[in-house]
């Protein structure tokens, strides 16, 4: 292979890259959201400045994601918490779990999805949607929504699709050393609601040393949403640089 060539090749291996260089355009992706007040204070001490805490309103999602460019059919779950930074109002992505190899590594890689294995899953049981995360062979978070309870008003729905995302990239040298440290930002785009819901909802988290999500206990759940869309990624960019003294 030329060096020029080498430029050209979206990840390793070379011969099998782990993701492909596309555009990646999700369509039906099916997002499960249960929101939940939780500790104030656990959620201001794990969120990076200078991004603020707004609220004590977690969010646990699954989604669902059948039909990805370049990625096929997967599924990931994870906590979002609700931040500013310099005025605007988004979500910062505490974590994400993912069955998904390719995934994982373009969206850690080429954006700053903090995503690590699991076993997430999505489905209708008879009258209830159900969606859990599983940790190896434990189980960390079951949910369960009442299917198709009440119709949610389109607009709505795509204005929480589209809620800014913010995220921390850390990567390091080779000695260890920090190479990048920052905070990025990117928001989904191209949004095509499909189906919209609210319903009744009830959570559980169980302890799990490797996948904490049980550190932010349930108190309250608040809201519960199933919608579907058609919608593309937007691009990150950097908001922040922690190795830069003068931000």
């Amino acid at each position: 292979m030329r060096k020029e060539e080498v430029k050209n090749i979206s990840a390793t291996p070379l011969n099998a890259p782990v993701f492909p260089a596309t555009d990646m355009y999700f369509k039906d992706r099916e997002f499960l959201n249960i929101v939940y007040e939780t500790d104030m204070e656990m959620l201001k001490e794990i969120v990076p400045e200078p991004l603020t805490v707004t609220s004590n309103l977690i969010k646990f999602e699954v989604i669902n994601m059948p039909d990805s460019t370049g990625l096929g059919s997967y599924m990931e779950a994870g906590h979002v918490i609700p931040v500013e930074y310099n005025g605007e109002a988004g979500e910062f992505y505490l974590s994400m779990y993912v069955n998904n190899q390719a995934a994982i590594a373009s969206g850690r890689e080429v954006a700053a999805f903090p995503k690590k294995a699991g076993t997430p899953n999505l489905y209708v049981d008879n009258d209830v949607l159900v969606g859990t995360l599983d940790y190896n062979s434990l189980r960390v978070a079951q949910a369960t929504m009442g299917y198709k309870y009440y119709r949610m008003d389109d607009e709505e729905a795509k204005s929480i699709i589209t809620t800014p995302q913010f995220m921390l990239k850390q990567m390091r040298h080779y000695d260890g050393s920090l190479l990048m440290s920052e905070l990025t930002r990117s928001q989904i785009t191209d949004v095509k609601v499909k189906k919209a819901y609210r319903g009744p909802a009830r959570l559980q988290l169980f302890e799990h040393v490797m996948a904490p999500l049980a550190d932010f206990p349930v108190k309250k759940v608040v809201d519960a949403q199933h919608i579907i869309v058609d919608m593309r990624l937007g691009q990150p960019s950097q908001m922040y640089n922690y190795l830069n003294d003068n931000n």
